[in-house]
């Protein structure tokens, strides 16, 4: 394991490690969906949703889609498989 992976395994914990992203996450694998509909599945405000959102774009697990007048946000299938991997290789056992 190189440092470039601990970082990276790190940089992966510190954005999950809220647990409303996480449940961002887990609505986006579903569909896209709006702020506004997000904040009303999550019971929090827009606002918070886009400070969350721009988290989550800035470390590429959400892609935002322009729809008319609305952005729909859904997950980065490529890097969702990314960090699943690099989390399973830290936590799987070692032969």
């Amino acid at each position: 394991m190189t440092l470039n992976d601990t970082e990276k395994q790190a940089r992966i914990f510190k954005i999950l490690s809220v647990g409303t992203r996480i449940r961002m996450i887990m609505l986006l694998k579903n569909r896209p969906l709006c702020v506004n509909a997000l904040a009303h599945a999550l019971e929090i405000s827009a606002a918070a949703v886009s400070q969350h959102l721009r988290i989550l774009r800035d470390a590429d697990i959400v892609i935002a889609d322009k729809k008319g007048y609305f952005v729909h946000y859904r997950i980065n299938e490529k890097t969702l498989a990314d960090w699943s991997e690099t989390t399973q290789n830290l936590l799987e056992k070692d032969n």
